[in-house]
């Protein structure tokens, strides 16, 4: 019998070495990119662009990104009872998310900006947004909502002097604990109901008043509210005379648990690092603010400035998947050149470049407008009001489209999960349904425009600036003015996408190097372009875009 000789092992890789395959982009520096920096400038927090440079270092470091990763992976989960059968309703997060939540806290961009005297606080809040959110995405809600809620809660000054200066520090404390007691508050918002969505006035979640004044108890359940973990909430009911606003704790002052049922914890598209909820009030205290039957215009301003970190965010995700996509194709070759050299690949990148500047560019303008409107300039707050309505219409519609292209810039490599590409993608649609869908944005342009005259002249006023600058921009404005004049309900998107192009071009014509300029006039408003990304005329000067946009190598 003849024996068989045993296999030889082989080493693991003997079958291939890796080759042509990208570094790993982190550590990296969020802050470069010129547009954000000139904006910062421009809007009047130059003062914030060395904090807003160590910032972004720390957000491409490799352990920040790690952070982000690892939220994502561990997702929250959600406790209702102790060990010992007693109701506790929480949520248990991963390290990650604490160390996230830590960072973005300590450098102010939840509600310290409006502690902060400074002219361009708000402005350097959102380009800390822009910047730290190349981390995670789902952190920005509770902070985000902290930021919201501080003027909505002003409506309330009793309630304000002793809250306001809890939600607007700098310190992390994420156990519940009485609110007074702790030195920063986190706070959340629950509109929503099952049969109304953002029909807010068929909410059925009923507040009756106690004998103690502006002190009710609720009753209901909400469909989705985010954040469950946060100290407090302004939450909509119906108290007898109309739909109001209430501050609800999760901890009462006497240190019991005031009752926040969370029934169930929603199973997300996007981001899995955040947990969103069902609560369930029964017998709640929760505490009057603002007059009663006025809650909607009493929380519309908490909608306004999430509507701002709406735009801020689709931004934030379109630069960071453009500079995941500049990275992966400065360091693959194929066809014989690099990708980043190939034709083709140039147009997409350079037309990607170019949506993202603009974003980042009306961001910016928004959050300065914001910024001269709580300074009290009635223009701006004009402006403000119609501008963030547009951007966020527009803005998050094409952050899906953009993430997919700028995905498919990265291949096979950017479909599967461990490229990060996936969890943005994912990611994106969220901030066009957050605080009103399309739907409900557009339509609140139109009642803006009809209701509240002085937005349709501070829109114009605002375009009027780059009057004579561009043929196209200005043709622009007149196809703007006469769809205002036949203005319908039917036609609602289609004003308020040529309102935001618009807006976006007279940012850029006034702001950006005319190569950026000259190519979004051509293609956005001159119709030379096509229908997907990457269809930018032979005439673009595609390199001095690119330069401006990419990190550098």
């Amino acid at each position: 019998m003849v024996s068989t000789p045993a296999p030889t092992r082989q080493p693991l890789n003997a079958t291939h070495d890796v080759a042509n395959q990208p570094p790993l982009l982190a550590p990296y520096d969020a802050s470069e990119d010129t547009a954000l920096l000139e904006g910062l400038r421009r809007e009047g927090a130059d003062w914030a662009e060395e904090g807003i440079r160590r910032l972004g270092l720390r957000a491409g470091s490799a352990e920040a990104q790690e952070w982000a990763e690892q939220a994502n992976t561990h997702e929250p989960v959600l406790r209702t009872h102790d060990r010992y059968g007693n109701r506790i309703d929480e949520v248990d997060f991963h390290p990650s998310w604490h160390h996230l939540m830590r960072a973005s806290i300590a450098e102010g961009l939840a509600g310290a900006p409006w502690a902060d005297a400074r002219p361009g606080a708000h402005v350097a809040r959102s380009a800390g947004g822009l910047v730290w959110g190349h981390t995670d995405a789902g952190h920005g809600c509770p902070t985000s909502m902290t930021y919201a809620a501080v003027p909505a809660l002003r409506a309330q000054p009793d309630l304000a002097k002793v809250y306001e200066p809890l939600l607007t520090g700098r310190e992390y404390e994420p156990e519940l604990r009485v609110p007074t007691q702790k030195s920063g508050l986190l706070a959340g918002m629950g509109m929503t109901e099952k049969q109304g969505g953002s029909d807010v006035r068929t909410n059925t979640t009923a507040a009756t008043p106690t004998a103690e004044p502006g002190v009710y108890t609720l009753r209901g359940h909400k469909w989705f509210t985010s954040a469950p973990m946060c100290d407090v909430f302004l939450v909509l009911a119906q108290a007898p005379e109309g739909l109001s606003c209430f501050l609800v704790p999760r901890i009462l002052p006497d240190g019991s648990r005031n009752t926040f049922r969370i029934q169930r914890l929603k199973d997300k598209l996007g981001n899995r690092s955040n947990a969103s909820s069902e609560p369930e009030f029964d017998g709640t205290v929760a505490w009057l603010v603002g007059p009663e039957g006025r809650g909607v215009k009493t929380i519309i301003e908490m909608v306004n400035c999430t509507r701002l970190d709406c735009v801020m965010m689709s931004a934030t995700l379109m630069r960071k998947t453009l500079v995941e996509a500049g990275h992966h194709t400065r360091h693959r070759t194929a066809f014989g050149a690099r990708l980043v050299d190939q034709p083709l690949m140039r147009n997409v990148l350079a037309d990607l470049a170019l949506e993202s500047e603009a974003a980042t560019t009306l961001t910016l303008r928004l959050a300065g407008a914001a910024d001269r409107a709580v300074r009290g300039d009635a223009g701006e707050a004009a402006f403000r009001r119609i501008a963030t309505a547009v951007g966020k219409y527009w803005v998050t519609k094409r952050g899906p489209a953009f993430t997919a292209e700028a995905l498919e810039c990265l291949g096979g490599n950017g479909y599967v999960e461990e490229s990060g590409m996936p969890r943005h993608y994912r990611e994106a649609p969220l901030l066009s349904i957050w605080e009103g869908s399309g739907n409900v944005n557009a339509l609140d342009v139109l009642r803006a425009l009809r209701r509240e005259p002085g937005t349709a002249q501070a829109f114009f006023d605002e375009l009027a600036l780059a009057q004579g600058a561009d043929t196209r921009l200005d043709a622009a404005v007149t196809r703007v003015e006469s769809l205002l004049v036949n203005g319908s309900e039917t036609g609602a998107r289609r004003l308020v996408e040529q309102m935001a192009l618009t807006l976006q071009a007279s940012l850029l014509v006034r702001h950006a190097p005319p190569a950026v300029a000259d190519a979004f006039c051509a293609t956005r408003l001159g119709g030379d372009w096509g229908h997907a990304f990457g269809t930018l005329p032979d005439t673009a000067d595609l390199s001095a875009i690119l330069d401006r946009a990419l990190p550098a190598d």
